[in-house]
């Protein structure tokens, strides 16, 4: 059931993924088909299967429709399933709300690797989020037997927000330029509010790690410049969910 409420949830992150860079409703109107325009009919817009029925192509016009749609949706649907196998002693308010960070994360991934933003209408609303709860009822992900608790959660958000705010400006003073967007402080305000203040240093090394890896395997590989522009949401993304699902594992190894 879990795995099939994420097949759902990742079908409308989808529409999420397509409309909120382009300042559309994510709710009006129904789902259509970005080539002929047409309504996508109910019957073709079941979660995973309607992709593999028709072939991938839209049953109008024939177009073929990205693999990403599929994708999204398996992905998302895998994510939960994750979080219910780890958190599944938990209250039911409690994997909720991590279903909501997940795909709020799910949403920035894509988003930032097409348009290299990260829209506030998803990290504003998750910082006050991730406030309340982490106050209220969210275990700390570093130590499940505990409350992350208001000061933990409060804490997060500044070392978050104000630490990577004090990256970009040093960043700019050395470069010259732009070295960080102000939607990865506000990403990292949103991680540190839900993960504290522990999974803000998981989140920016592993981040920082799997960026720069695959940073130079394209400099390599495909020939990008050295000081090009890389989207870094995705990786602060991954980082966060990594410290979410096995961070108190990862922070028990590296004490022993």
């Amino acid at each position: 059931m879990v795995f099939l409420y994420g097949l759902v949830a990742g079908s409308f992150l989808n529409v999420c993924i397509y409309r909120i860079p382009e300042g559309l409703s994510i709710i009006r109107p129904a789902s259509f088909c970005p080539s002929c325009g047409r309504k996508v009919r109910f019957y073709d817009n079941i979660p995973l299967l309607s992709y593999l029925f028709l072939k991938g192509r839209c049953r109008s016009c024939g177009s073929s429709i990205s693999m990403r749609y599929p994708f999204v949706e398996l992905f998302n649907a895998v994510l939960y399933l994750t979080a219910w196998s780890v958190f599944n002693s938990a209250s039911i308010i409690t994997l909720i709300t991590y279903f909501v960070f997940i795909s709020a994360l799910v949403v920035i991934i894509f988003i930032d690797i097409d348009f290299q933003i990260i829209p506030d209408v998803i990290t504003i609303p998750g910082i006050f989020i991730g406030l309340i709860s982490g106050s209220a009822f969210l275990p700390d992900p570093f130590f499940r037997n505990g409350l992350l608790g208001l000061k933990a959660s409060f804490v997060g958000l500044f070392a978050g927000a104000a630490g990577f705010y004090l990256i970009a400006v040093l960043g700019k003073m050395i470069f010259r330029k732009d070295a960080m967007g102000f939607g990865d402080i506000k990403l990292m305000g949103v991680v540190g509010s839900f993960l504290g203040w522990k999974g803000v240093v998981f989140t920016t090394f592993l981040g920082s790690l799997l960026g720069s890896v695959v940073g130079i395997a394209l400099i390599a590989g495909k020939g990008r410049e050295w000081g090009s522009q890389i989207p870094f949401g995705p990786y602060l993304a991954v980082g966060a969910l990594t410290s979410l699902f096995w961070g108190e594992e990862i922070l028990s190894w590296y004490l022993r």
